[in-house]
């Protein structure tokens, strides 16, 4: 575990041991760093708010307090057993203070834009703005934050995770670094150690396969054999079950050991196995229970060592109950909407291999995956998805052909914008300040507006701001 000490005056994502007693997971208040103009390597890092401590806070490239004593964000490697501080943001372009955070009221947060260039929130032009988890910060042309959560007991220890660079994919192809992405690894970790029957279930596309694969290499089972139930017909499920003798039920009809017989001693899966009707899933049940089952045309019986490891996009209570209850284990893997943070990680790792004529040519610098721009990353976290991970790939496809330059952009028919942002609550100028007294608190505080505005009993700096542009203070 990498684990440095930020300055003494910097607030990074310190986080409180877990509390005794159990109860519900606490969350802590986060942004992740979803894209980045100059640093896209650290996509995937947050910055936490610390617990108990109400800001202001700022984010940019100072690691010392704001101007206002407004206590500096850095940016972390997070993970359920290892913390890597990684600090403030490093480019050029970004402002020492660039963006200004106070947490408001029912967990939202008021963002200000204080440095160089303009500030969107889910790509609507804003000075500041109260947002809300799934809100999207943009400091325009430099670097874009989604307003998460990660759990506050981070770090722990590690429980059978095989280590893996981060934001990479993992041993078995995962992709992602929030809490529901290191939820799924713990929960295929303990799973896969077990012997009894697991059934996978999540929405179409998420990656149902995958997770069932993945809980089979780990099991260290001899040989996987896999089948859509959605292809066995009706008539002929027992034959592809069980297998049948040497001419039954016709002759000339070749000897065949089944599906069972072939995942001897290690796994079956069958995807989409809540499409089986009712009556067709009670076939599984006593193999299920003890192993035995009969060929079809053969007197005796016989006992199979295999587990089932099955995979349904439907609710699991919509299983017959008695199949139901024979799945000591269930994994729920997460849609793209719970893990919007992934998004960005699952782009860089699509576009790896996409395979597409001519991309190559658009890569940045000719070398790595060509890079999104922050109106596509954008649209991709908005996008109300159906197919999931499936889905994400034909966008970013699509996005391809649309695109031109070395930059990947949103297409045309792809919304680019997300919901309108909350605006803070409209401020009353005090009418009884003169221009006078604000150059005059200007001057006493040597031009820093931060100062100036507290000197003169305003709300906000928004509000100082307001009153020079209209008393035409330069």
């Amino acid at each position: 575990m990498t684990l440095r000490a930020p300055h003494e005056s910097t607030w990074d994502d310190r986080v409180s041991p877990r509390e005794r007693g159990g109860g519900a997971q606490k969350m802590t208040p986060a942004l992740a760093l979803v894209w980045s103009l100059e640093e896209p390597e650290r996509v995937g890092e947050v910055a936490c708010l610390p617990p108990g401590v109400d800001g202001p806070f700022t984010l940019g490239r100072a690691v010392e307090p704001g101007e206002d004593g407004a206590l500096p964000l850095v940016l972390t490697r997070l993970r359920p057993f290892e913390r890597t501080v990684t600090g403030a943001l490093r480019d050029g372009r970004v402002s020492r203070w660039q963006l200004r955070i106070v947490p408001h009221a029912d967990g939202a947060l008021l963002v200000e834009q204080l440095g160089r260039g303009g500030l969107q929130v889910n790509g609507h032009d804003v000075d500041s703005a109260v947002v809300v988890p799934g809100d999207v910060v943009t400091a325009v042309d430099r670097f874009s934050l989604l307003y998460t959560h990660r759990p506050s007991d981070w770090p722990r220890e590690p429980a059978g995770v095989e280590p893996f660079p981060f934001g990479e994919a993992d041993a078995f192809g995962m992709v992602g670094e929030s809490a529901a992405a290191w939820a799924l690894r713990y929960a295929l970790a303990f799973v896969a150690s077990q012997g009894e029957h697991v059934l996978v279930h999540g929405p179409s596309g998420a990656g149902k396969e995958l997770i069932v694969r993945a809980i089979h290499q780990r099991s260290g089972r001899r040989t996987l054999v896999a089948r859509n139930a959605t292809t066995i017909p009706e008539s002929l499920l027992d034959a592809e079950l069980y297998g049948n003798i040497k001419d039954y039920p016709h002759p000339g009809a070749p000897d065949r050991v089944g599906m069972l017989g072939e995942a001897h001693e290690g796994t079956l899966f069958l995807d989409e196995i809540g499409e089986l009707p009712h009556a067709h899933q009670a076939h599984l049940l006593r193999v299920m229970d003890c192993g035995q089952y009969t060929r079809l045309g053969e007197a005796g019986s016989r006992t199979v060592d295999v587990r089932f490891v099955c995979a349904t996009n439907r609710d699991p209570d919509d299983l017959k109950h008695d199949l139901r209850a024979r799945f000591i284990h269930t994994v729920a893997v997460p849609g793209l909407d719970e893990r919007p943070e992934d998004i960005p990680l699952l782009v860089r790792h699509l576009l790896r291999d996409a395979p597409v004529e001519g991309l190559s040519a658009r890569r940045s610098g000719g070398d790595g995956p060509p890079l999104p721009d922050a109106g596509l990353i954008g649209a991709l976290v908005h996008h109300p998805y159906k197919g999931h991970v499936r889905e994400l790939k034909a966008l970013l496809l699509r996005s391809i052909a649309a695109s031109v330059g070395d930059r990947l952009t949103a297409p045309p028919d792809l919304e680019a914008r997300g919901a309108a942002p909350r605006l803070p609550e409209p401020s009353t100028e005090p009418a009884d300040l003169t221009r006078e007294q604000i150059v005059a608190a200007l001057e006493q505080c040597g031009g820093v507006r931060e100062k100036a505005w507290r000197l003169l009993g305003l709300r906000s700096r928004d509000q100082l701001k307001r009153l020079m542009k209209k008393l035409d203070i330069g």
